[in-house]
């Protein structure tokens, strides 16, 4: 059997219903191991591409798979193979970090020991000290790390990131990219919706740049050479304008 890419998309459109397209024929894949960025100005259709994976959003044509499932058809099994963190993540503020950890694994039928969630928390560079503090008074880079850590727990292939370094300083941006690497590393396919073109050129594989509904401008990380961020810059710049105008 043929590997299959745990996130592919091939020539989808969608709309809402009101006749525009908010998807225009994308396609996009994303291998194991590996990190995509998904860049493009408001209303290019990024947060619709997170949608579309997540089975919350109908396509009118096209092929959409995750680990070879189609999430329209069959959205639980799909989302069992998925971590989704929003620009905000949503966790229980009444609750500890450790509380949060073992609520949401029960939520989705695993049950991992206290020593388990201990050693995630501490892979999640979440200090220890704040393991069994309530996340009312947690930073977002704090939420954060206790969401990747029940994703490293859960063991998904396939990890959704909508805006995850907006408003986070330049260490919290650091210590977050330095937590999708080890994703990575891990053998996840990593989606990342993203604004910050610096930190998409610092760790990701591939960056995709989305313009009306589709990939108009793809380019790969050359071993070690990493990207030419001013060429970015200059070609996210002409993308955002065409959209503006």
């Amino acid at each position: 059997m043929p590997n299959i890419d745990p996130i592919l998309i091939s020539d989808l459109t969608l709309d809402y219903g009101g006749g525009d397209l908010v998807l225009d024929g994308l396609s996009l894949a994303v291998p194991a191991g590996s990190i995509t960025a998904l860049l493009g100005g408001n209303g290019a259709g990024k947060s619709t591409t997170l949608a579309a994976l997540l089975g919350f959003a109908r396509p009118r044509s096209g092929a959409i798979t995750v680990c070879g499932i189609d999430p329209v058809m069959d959205p639980d099994l799909a989302r069992r193979r998925m971590a989704y963190l929003p620009e905000n993540v949503a966790l229980y503020e009444h609750l500890t970090a450790m509380e949060n950890a073992e609520y949401l694994l029960a939520l989705s039928g695993e049950r991992v020991p206290v020593a388990g969630i201990e050693d995630a928390l501490a892979a999640a560079a979440l200090q220890k000290r704040a393991w069994h503090q309530r996340l009312g008074g947690f930073s977002k880079g704090m939420r954060q790390k206790v969401a990747i850590a029940v994703a490293l727990l859960r063991e998904v292939p396939v990890l959704l990131l909508d805006e995850p370094t907006s408003g986070l300083d330049p260490r919290a941006t650091a210590d977050f990219n330095q937590l999708l690497i080890e994703v990575r590393a891990r053998g996840a396919a990593v989606l990342m919706v993203t604004h910050d073109l610096l930190s998409a050129a610092d760790i990701a594989d591939r960056i995709a740049f989305l313009e009306a509904g589709r990939v108009a401008y793809e380019v790969a990380a050359s071993g070690a050479e990493r990207f030419d961020v001013r060429g970015l810059h200059a070609r996210f710049q002409l993308t955002a304008e065409r959209l503006a105008a």
